[in-house]
């Protein structure tokens, strides 16, 4: 990057993090304030007056007006704002739509994206800033970030009488992280949207072609992106290149999602690839960006500054703070377009702040989990 500016990045880190830190070291008062806001936002929609948002003072009268609703319960209300109801779940206009890459009984989940909603998935380069700013490695920012992405525009949907772009969550995110952060991606993620957005194997060797091509004579500091496609990269690139990334590139640091066990499971693959850069896990979804990696510890910590974090463990609903360590239980989250969104992980809490999300919710989720830590000698340690 041309002009880098240490002194002018580590304001900008700090102003970026105080927040997130400042919800962290007091998870209750946080979360208290998201809610109220969040209550407020809800009162200016279709559903959210069904609900009498207006009526709301407390978080027990919050869980006595919205029900736990998973995708499939969501999935009417959604379509109706498909077919231009907007205001039924949303009070700013949709910008974009998100989709997954897996499947909810067969199909894929669409959700709707707002300016508000759009700000927050930002929160996706807290990682990454987070690690700078502890170990003022500012030099993570002089070199680029490979971009492993899926593309965040593949098509578009009739939104009343509106023609709506769709997308996959981590190119939306990469994107917009890439405008409001120093962290500069390569290839651009309209160049891989220019791609299209096939999902097969040729596909994805045009994308690994593309990012080779950009990315071979630049000093890639940062590779950002789904994990499994990290290590699909590295084994590409051996293959076709007769080179590891770690033979072309000094890697500092991978900020990498979408799947349980990347710092455990993953980890020797992505050290055999890449070399020993530093792991920073995000976990996130289509619905929104819930929480990164903070330290060395190998968990993530919530954004409670920005979204409602509830669990359901058995019968019982507590806060996520609230979690002891050993705990496990289906995360419930509200963001500004979903109140009390039930989106099926399973949680495993820590030592505060920490957690993993571990699996999606199965009964042999935590029985695969745990094989797993055994398998890789971790025994659930940070």
């Amino acid at each position: 990057m041309e002009n880098f500016d240490p002194q002018a990045a580590a304001q900008m880190l700090e102003s970026q993090l105080k927040p997130w830190h400042m919800a962290v070291a007091n998870p209750t008062a946080a979360q208290e304030e998201v809610l109220h806001r969040l209550i407020a936002d809800y009162a200016k929609t279709g559903y959210g007056r069904q609900h009498g948002a207006e009526n709301i003072a407390t978080l027990a009268d919050y869980r006595a007006a919205f029900p736990v609703m998973a995708y499939p319960d969501y999935k009417p209300l959604i379509d109706r704002v498909l077919k231009g109801e907007e205001e039924l779940l949303l009070w700013e206009p949709t910008i974009g739509w998100a989709i997954t890459r897996g499947t909810t009984k067969g199909e894929s989940k669409f959700i709707p994206m707002t300016p508000t909603d759009l700000k927050m998935r930002v929160s996706a380069g807290r990682a990454v800033m987070n690690y700078v700013a502890e170990t003022k490695q500012f030099g993570v920012f002089a070199g680029v970030n490979l971009n492993l992405n899926f593309p965040s525009v593949v098509g578009t949907v009739q939104a009343g009488d509106r023609e709506i772009e769709y997308g996959y969550s981590s190119g939306i995110y990469t994107k917009h992280v890439s405008k409001s952060t120093p962290v500069h991606s390569v290839p651009a993620q309209e160049d891989i949207d220019a791609l299209g957005g096939g999902k097969t194997l040729k596909d994805w060797e045009h994308r690994f072609d593309l990012a080779y091509a950009q990315c071979k004579d630049q000093n890639v500091t940062l590779v950002g992106g789904v994990c499994p496609t990290a290590v699909e990269f590295g084994r590409y690139m051996k293959q076709k290149h007769h080179q590891y990334p770690k033979d072309v590139w000094q890697t500092q640091v991978m900020t990498l999602g979408s799947t349980p066990g990347i710092n455990t499971r993953y980890a020797p693959a992505l050290e055999a690839l890449y070399g020993p850069a530093a792991i920073r896990e995000i976990y996130g979804a289509t619905e929104g960006m819930f929480g990164q990696q903070k330290d060395d510890k190998r968990a993530w910590v919530p954004n409670y500054d920005l979204f409602f974090f509830e669990v359901q463990i058995g019968e019982r609903i507590k806060m996520l703070h609230e979690m002891r360590p050993g705990e496990s239980g289906s995360l419930v989250v509200s963001t500004p377009i979903l109140p009390r969104y039930r989106i099926g992980d399973l949680i495993l809490a820590f030592e505060a702040p920490y957690f993993r999300c571990i699996g999606r919710e199965q009964w042999w989720t935590p029985l695969k989990y745990w094989w797993d830590e055994l398998m890789n000698f971790n025994l659930g340690r940070l």
